[in-house]
């Protein structure tokens, strides 16, 4: 089979449930910000919200994830590879995210636990994460399916697998084996503080292998120390192709002929959780079908406006229709 986008990323549960500020504040988690757990700190808190009787949701998750299920649900042929652990969530991950149309290559560990992303949403829409990645990292050259790179027109990366050196290792196999097979390389820079961290190698990779390029403004300026059209600007001369997301003021996309000012989609505000991953989404449709990048970039906007809309961070229902 001939993938339109196959793409490598943590498979992670998201655990999602509603909570007031001093939930927050009294597990010393940042409001609005991602911290990484350890699996005492991981057990501490799921105890500790399983114990207060929260109604806590389950779906599919992790970034690479989210922009395949996107691809799919426009029409298009994705595969996600990644690691998952043999228990319970690694099955309710393996089976919702068949349902949704992603074919899946996930291998599975024999002693750690598939990662999940405990979410806490305060009344205000606001999102922070707890994460803890279980087995994921730990996806190893071994556990490519290299045949599914092969046969795809464009493989799609998270920043955050390149942070992790076993899991970089494996990234930078595939990302060859895509170059060999001409197969395009999209790549979303995931979070500020991550390029802050690894500033130089973001530098070093993005030059050497990508040919999509995907910020959001605090990422972009991370990686260049500009906004806006300069960060775009920045960011294309390491790139054929880079594209800004600017949140409700819509999205900047730079390819060699133009720049396109991307117009936000009005909707009511619910959730910003998985908005920019379907935006991606609906661009790399766009590029394996050859759509024109503005029509691409228009339709990423308005998905996105489907997502900020609802409570979920993707959506599940068949959107081949909007595709003209």
């Amino acid at each position: 089979m001939k993938y339109d986008v196959s793409g490598i990323g943590s498979p992670l549960l998201d655990l999602s449930l509603e909570v007031d500020d001093h939930i927050l504040n009294s597990l010393n988690l940042k409001k609005g910000s991602m911290k990484l757990l350890s699996l005492d700190e991981a057990r501490q808190i799921l105890s500790l919200i399983e114990s207060k009787g929260f109604d806590i949701r389950k779906s599919p998750g992790g970034q690479t994830a989210n922009v395949l299920a996107g691809v799919s649900v426009l029409g298009g042929k994705s595969v996600f590879l990644g690691k998952i652990g043999d228990d319970e969530h690694g099955k309710i991950y393996y089976e919702a995210s068949k349902r949704i149309g992603t074919h899946c290559r996930l291998s599975k560990h024999e002693e750690l636990d598939t990662g999940y992303a405990i979410t806490f949403i305060t009344p205000d829409g606001e999102r922070t994460f707890a994460t803890y990645l279980g087995a994921s990292p730990h996806f190893g050259i071994n556990d490519l399916d290299e045949k599914a790179i092969k046969l795809s027109k464009i493989l799609h990366i998270e920043g955050f697998s390149l942070e992790d050196e076993r899991f970089r290792k494996t990234i930078i196999h595939a990302v060859e084996l895509a170059h060999h097979n001409n197969v395009k390389i999209s790549l979303d820079l995931s979070d500020g503080e991550l390029i802050k961290r690894n500033f130089n190698y973001f530098h070093y990779f993005v030059e050497k292998y990508v040919d999509v390029i995907f910020a959001n403004e605090n990422e972009a300026e991370a990686f260049t120390g500009e906004r806006g059209l300069k960060a775009l600007e920045k960011m294309y001369k390491k790139s054929a192709l880079a594209i800004v997301k600017l949140g409700e003021r819509g999205s900047l996309i730079r390819d060699a002929q133009n720049i396109y000012e991307i117009l936000a989609h009005e909707t009511d505000f619910l959730n910003s959780n998985g908005a920019g991953d379907i935006y991606a989404a609906g661009i790399l449709y766009g590029l394996s079908k050859d759509i024109p990048l503005e029509k691409a970039g228009n339709l990423a906007s308005y998905i996105a406006s489907l997502v900020v809309a609802k409570n979920e961070a993707r959506i599940e229902e068949d959107l081949s229709h909007l595709i003209k």
